[in-house]
């Protein structure tokens, strides 16, 4: 066992008695806790689970989602052909079973019979080829699309150089879909759990291209189904009495709110409005470990808390800067001081709980990849500004910001980056908050300085967080772009081999933070609260809680 899962587990033994996984940090509030152990609001004879989404999902449409303030909705009302059990373990989902030819190549799923959406059209295999090909049209412009890129033809289909019929995916009829990869893909199958694998239905998409926008005409095939959706207010989900898998729903429907500030949405689960929270504020979470509370569960989760800083903004294009603002961060501070939910300091980008070649943590492998050096990070900070022909005083008359989207436990962590900032190199740096979908938007389109990131595993492998800054990746914020770290993704992706593939990404990792185009800060936990009375929540590592299979009891 590593010495890091062993410090994790302390940890997780000192501050909760009962727990099932992992998840994201938490904000601040001020005040004591109040009583958190009131019953759950009298909804007659139905089961209604309560809680809150934090933001406004951009799309509930699939391949056009981009983070969890979409897929913890779309999880629960869509199914891919793989999903998870109410154990969250993987198992089949709209398939019933599959097929691997010997070279790895070709998967033949088989559709379960009688799966249908909630329009009453059944799910076929027509559907899939439809949806997995809409989301690598290039017309579309998925940010996701790139997690296709592992079917045959799938990139160069959404580049423009390739045709839709040349894209590896075919529905021999209705029940049976074909796929062929550009190469053998040991995680292919955990890929179809994830959302942009999810099937869409392709007669209402066809007919209505503004389907998504609204839950009179959303149409799905999970678990629940969308009910209302008032636009940054509440989206309300209920029990789809067709799903196949109906008799395990125990709860009628989910009830989401949409509150950005977590104060807020703390308020409401201690005063009993919310069955479950997952965005809980840093002071709570503090307190809360302080008093053993049982409703407390610290979720493992495969992420990384990380800072983009645009190299195409003076004089953050040196890597020298670029490296002082990583030495000069205390990282064991901010997760001692402020997060305070078992979080770890981050020492590279990849976080714990992926395995290598050997089944071993690869984050063991590669080591400890950050350095905190307040004296040498002020030396670094002077020779780039000298290569840049820049001074101190320049720098900060400049105005540079840090972009972080609005929560109390961003901001104090961005504050606490400010000050260590301030304190060690004796530049300023200002702070700026704004909604989640306006950071993400400025992100793609390069209007930031510095701004807060994060991100949570799609599958359990180091490329789902490498992969990234590979030079076409949607999601390459920083527009970080070495060949040679391209070339050591791509052969990752082309074989098999994973003494090869694990060895190729070790070396990628290590470039990359030679580089330095992102500061890690920490890696993930997700501390989160639930009510005495709520049962069967799941926590995979690479999720949001499992909600599907709760239940609430007297």
């Amino acid at each position: 066992m590593s010495k890091k899962l062993l410090v994790l587990m302390s940890i997780f033994l000192v501050v909760v008695i009962l727990f099932t996984g992992c998840t994201s940090p938490a904000d601040d509030t001020s005040g004591e806790p109040e009583d958190t152990t009131e019953g759950t609001k009298d909804t007659g004879e139905k089961k209604i689970l309560r809680t809150n989404n934090s933001s406004e999902p951009g799309s509930l449409d699939p391949p056009l989602a981009q983070g969890t303030h979409e897929s913890w909705i779309l999880t629960n009302v869509f199914e891919g052909l793989m999903t998870y059990d109410e154990n969250g373990e993987m198992v089949y989902g709209m398939a019933e079973d599959y097929e691997v030819s010997e070279d790895g190549l070709t998967y033949t799923f088989t559709i379960r019979d009688g799966v249908t959406w909630t329009n009453g059209d059944p799910v076929t295999a027509h559907d899939f080829e439809f949806s997995w090909k809409r989301a690598l049209d290039p017309e579309l412009a998925a940010d996701y699309a790139h997690q296709l890129y592992y079917i045959k033809g799938g990139e160069a289909y959404n580049s423009g150089e390739g045709s839709r019929d040349d894209v590896g995916v075919t529905a021999l009829d209705d029940k049976t879909l074909e796929v062929t990869l550009e190469s053998p893909t040991a995680y292919f199958a955990e890929l179809t759990a994830f959302y942009t694998y999810f099937p869409v239905n392709k007669n209402v998409v066809e007919s209505n291209p503004d389907w998504a926008k609204n839950a009179e005409t959303h149409v799905s095939n999970g678990p629940f189904k969308l009910v209302e959706w008032k636009h940054n207010d509440q989206i309300l989900i209920e029990k789809n009495e067709d799903y196949y898998n109906a008799d395990k729903i125990k709860l009628d429907g989910v009830d989401f709110d949409i509150l950005e500030d977590q104060n807020t949405a703390w308020q409401k689960y201690s005063g009993g409005e919310y069955d479950l929270l997952v965005d809980v504020p840093t002071s709570v979470v503090y307190q809360l470990q302080q008093q053993e509370n049982p409703e407390l569960r610290i979720g493992e989760q495969v992420g990384t808390y990380y800072y983009n800083v645009n190299p195409d903004v003076k004089p953050f294009n040196n890597v020298k800067i670029r490296k002082a603002l990583s030495m000069a961060l205390d990282r064991e501070t901010i997760v001692t001081d402020i997060t305070q939910g078992g979080q770890i300091p981050a020492e590279g980008v990849v976080p714990l709980g992926l395995k290598d070649e050997n089944g071993n943590d690869f984050r063991d492998g590669v080591g400890n990849l950050i350095e905190y050096d307040p004296e040498g990070a002020k030396a670094l900070l002077d020779e780039g500004l000298a290569e840049e022909g820049m001074t101190l005083e320049e720098f900060n008359n400049n105005g540079y910001v840090l972009l972080y989207n609005t929560s109390e436990s961003h901001k104090k962590i961005a504050q606490a980056a400010q000050e260590m900032w301030r304190t060690a190199l004796g530049i300023e740096i200002g702070l700026e908050n704004v909604e989640f979908q306006v950071k993400l938007d400025r992100e793609k389109s390069g209007d930031y300085d510095i701004s807060r990131a994060g991100w949570i595993g799609d599958y359990m492998d180091p490329m789902t967080i490498l992969d990234l800054w590979w030079s076409e990746s949607a999601f390459n914020d920083v527009n970080y772009n070495n060949p040679e770290y391209d070339a050591l993704i791509l052969e990752s992706k082309s074989t098999n081999d994973q003494n090869i593939r694990m060895e190729n990404m070790r070396q990628a990792e290590r470039m990359l933070m030679e580089d330095m185009p992102v500061i890690s800060v920490y890696f993930y936990t997700q501390p989160y609260v639930q009510k005495p009375n709520v049962e069967g929540i799941y926590k995979v590592p690479i999720r949001y809680p499992g909600i599907t299979y709760a239940d609430i009891t007297e």
